[in-house]
């Protein structure tokens, strides 16, 4: 899948949108990968620089594509990011790695009302960052 497809998933446009294509995926993990971070015009960028604090963001998203394409056929629901744990970074800034970033991102617990992951996001087989994260669900209505 391309980031049409991806952007099709989830909320997230345009440069926002920052996971390009989908390398496998099944009911409890999802593998992406991306070379957004070196686009200049990343939202994500200040001061023509991106952190890697901004790799929670892709975990983030990376949950976002996985919990849409386990719900597929129908929308997925709404989700509130509420935690970060454990994270860890390998450096200060992204925006100088070369080559593509891959995530892999595995569902944790999933619920009516919540989901639960860990992700590891790497660059050339070395691991960027790594950590877990907490999504609250809209509940249906």
């Amino acid at each position: 899948m391309a980031r049409e497809d991806i952007a099709a998933l989830i909320p997230h446009q345009g440069g926002m949108c920052l996971w390009e294509h989908i390398v496998e995926w099944d009911d409890t993990r999802i593998v992406l990968e991306t070379d957004s971070h070196r686009a200049l015009d990343n939202p994500l960028r200040a001061n023509d620089r991106l952190r890697a604090i901004h790799l929670c963001e892709y975990g983030a998203q990376a949950m976002a594509v996985h919990g849409a394409l386990r719900a597929a056929p129908r929308q997925a629901r709404p989700g509130m990011l509420v935690s970060l744990r454990s994270v860890t970074f390998a450096r200060d800034y992204i925006d100088d790695l070369m080559g593509s970033l891959r995530v892999e991102a595995i569902c944790l617990q999933s619920a009516e009302t919540s989901q639960q992951y860990s992700f590891k996001i790497t660059h050339n087989g070395e691991v960027a960052a790594e950590g877990r994260a907490a999504v609250l669900l809209k509940l249906p209505s």
